[in-house]
């Protein structure tokens, strides 16, 4: 018999909490937890050993609101393990001294459904069948 697999905590459990009554859905992603609202993707929660420097909330974004999302967040940044290339994920990085309050800030606009934060991901493709 199988023991049933233990659920680790959630990584920046206080992320989850301030956004519960939203009824929230999460997924594992890249040893992640990804975090929906109905069909969007509003964040992602980090905190691994590897890259701790990419620890904290990464933020679902496009390109064009980078701007205005960083004069609301001074912190904020482009995500390292994603590579060289600007990509619309943006971090509250988890080692900055204000990170609670950013992350319960982006939390609270998530509320106020600021169109700036969360994206409807792109279909997946199903894999070609093999002949």
């Amino acid at each position: 018999m199988f023991a049933p697999k233990v659920r680790k905590h959630a990584p920046h459990q206080f992320v989850l909490d301030a956004i519960e009554h939203l009824s929230p859905a999460t997924r594992p992603m890249f040893g992640c937890l990804a975090v929906y609202l109905q069909e969007k993707i509003v964040f992602i929660l980090r905190d691994r050993p590897r890259a701790p420097q990419d620890n904290g909330l990464w933020i679902a974004t496009t390109i064009e609101h980078h701007a205005s999302l960083r004069r609301d967040f001074p912190n904020l940044r482009s995500i390292g393990v994603l590579g060289k290339d600007v990509t619309g994920w943006q971090i509250l990085p988890a080692d900055a001294p204000d990170f609670e309050e950013a992350a319960l800030r982006a939390c609270a606009m998530v509320e106020a459904r600021d169109p700036r934060i969360g994206k409807i991901p792109k279909a997946r493709r199903k894999p070609k069948s093999r002949r």
